[in-house]
């Protein structure tokens, strides 16, 4: 019953989260194209969002990055020269996005050091095996409970609500999905 309000919970407070906000002028790092020429399948993109749960994030972990994405193909369905992202959003779950999505955001490129090819396809493999899985909303309302210095909580669920992420194996965030 908990993880069921947990869940809804989570939803709508993702809904929340996950606007736009204005934080005036945010230049990207390079330009498209250039980046588009840069990244590599294997290669992870941080990004700095401008939603509200990237602001969170930010705060949180004291990083300029708030998400990440990994590179999975360098052209698109038709062979078009656009890389394409697979990423772990709070409301879409895991999917592929093409990289102009990030083209506005300030970006910086991870590249896998000392990896063959083969290794990278079977990083990239595991990524797109994980295609459909859902965002981990338990993560979410940590989030909110670490924003929140005394949660409103009755005494019996304080310390059920200190565990992190559900350990549920079909559900993901961007850092733990890049991470594995």
């Amino acid at each position: 019953m908990f993880g069921a309000i947990r869940e809804r919970i989570g939803r709508a407070l993702a809904r929340y989260l996950s606007k736009a906000i204005d934080r005036g002028r945010n230049p990207s790092t390079s330009m498209p194209e250039q980046l588009a020429m840069t990244i590599r399948k294997g290669d992870v993109l941080l990004v700095d969002g401008n939603s509200r749960f990237s602001v969170a994030i930010r705060y949180l972990t004291q990083s300029t990055w708030s998400h990440a994405a990994i590179c999975i193909a360098e052209h698109d369905a038709s062979g078009q020269p656009m890389p394409q992202m697979l990423e772990a959003d709070v409301i879409d779950g895991v999917h592929i996005v093409p990289l102009s999505k990030f083209a506005s955001f300030h970006t910086r490129i991870c590249r896998p050091v000392g990896l063959s090819p083969a290794e990278i396809d079977e990083v990239v493999a595991f990524a797109m095996a994980r295609l459909g899985h859902q965002y981990d909303m338990k993560n979410v309302v940590d989030l909110v409970r670490y924003l929140i210095r005394t949660p409103p909580l009755p005494d019996r669920f304080k310390r059920r609500a200190l565990a992190l992420g559900s350990g549920d194996p079909t559900r993901a965030i961007c850092s733990s999905l890049i991470a594995q």
